[in-house]
């Protein structure tokens, strides 16, 4: 069986790693470079960067805090945040990012995925979606979860997956950070929806949802968090060990 991932996301802004609820209320907790570094020594399998205000504020990612993170990891790291044009991708990469996440950026552009796919792979186009329930529809939702495009998000991930699209970050709106479980309809629909990997983000409260992801949705590849790896609630080495014990695939 394919070995399930975890990855601790570093949501960054004015270089400080902060954290909010239901993408709002955020404060800051530490550097990036120092959280990469915890990370990268104690279990996680990858490490996901986003500059969260680089889309709204209209602005390229910090290139000299990233520049600096990805010297401090040993595992893969996604970066997101900013990324517009084929060149965002290649000014990513050439700091140190192995795979590069678009949003907003893609809904402004969506042949974007496809150009990226064909220059770079596409193992190194991870589209990331905020996803947000409007009226019973799944809806996505641009800047950070600031804006409703009104598109219906199935049928965004299978169009940009089918241009291209390597890998896909479900973010679901509803349950980030209040920390009860992830989003197990929204995930579900995604899985039947398409055949690339499909990261699970939003709602993890303790080591118990983890298990239920993965054992409900098999076809999850990984699950992401923030608050409870940054705040100590809880430890990867840990978490990974329960998930061995129920039968769950992971790197020890």
């Amino acid at each position: 069986m394919i070995t399930k991932r975890i990855i601790p996301c570093l949501d960054v802004r004015d270089g400080k790693v902060v954290k909010g609820i239901n993408f709002t209320g955020l404060r800051e907790i530490s550097s990036p470079v120092e959280l990469a570094e915890y990370y990268s020594a104690n279990g996680a399998d990858e490490l996901v960067f986003y500059d969260i205000t680089a889309s709204s504020d209209g602005r390229k990612i910090f290139t000299d805090i990233l520049r600096e993170t990805a010297k401090s990891v040993f595992i893969p790291l996604t970066v997101g945040g900013g990324i517009n044009t084929v060149a965002d991708f290649d000014r990513v990469l050439k700091c140190g990012a192995d795979k590069v996440s678009v949003n907003s950026g893609a809904i402004r552009n969506p042949s974007l995925v496809g150009e990226a796919a064909k220059l770079y792979g596409d193992q190194c186009v991870v589209l990331s979606v905020d996803i947000k329930r409007v009226d019973g529809v799944f809806r996505v939702f641009a800047k950070g979860g600031r804006e409703n495009t009104g598109l219906e998000a199935i049928e965004w991930i299978k169009r940009c997956v089918g241009n291209g699209a390597g890998e896909v970050v479900v973010n679901s709106i509803d349950t980030d950070g209040v920390k009860k479980g992830f989003d197990i309809e929204m995930l579900s629909a995604v899985c039947d929806a398409v055949s690339v990997p499909v990261i699970a983000s939003g709602g993890a409260g303790c080591v118990n949802d983890f298990i239920t992801l993965f054992k409900t949705l098999p076809k999850v590849d990984a699950g992401l968090a923030a608050s409870i790896f940054h705040f100590g609630e809880v430890k990867i080495k840990d978490l990974k060990q329960v998930m061995k014990n129920n039968g769950i695939p992971a790197r020890i």
